[in-house]
């Protein structure tokens, strides 16, 4: 599904489509709506980089099963497991 935005809210943000993904990615994620690896994928950060954007607005990382199920699959993934 894709979500468009009207060229004079973007304007008023004085955002980029990027800044505003990463937003509306912290926001979800503050609000327990997406995890960490969804909200970084969403957001088009790694997930460490994501960690430093919550860490910079001291936003505390919450981890559920689900991320750690997603990050012990990414890591057996990359051969670190």
């Amino acid at each position: 599904m894709a979500v468009a935005i009207p060229d004079d809210i973007m304007m008023a943000t004085r955002m980029t489509e990027g800044e505003m993904m990463q937003e509306i990615a912290v926001m979800l994620f503050a609000r327990e709506k997406l995890t960490i690896g969804q909200a970084s994928h969403l957001a088009g950060m790694t997930l460490i980089q994501f960690q430093h954007l919550l860490a910079s607005r001291k936003i505390p990382v919450h981890y559920d099963v689900a991320d750690f199920e997603e990050g012990f699959r990414n890591l057996r993934e990359v051969g670190h497991l």
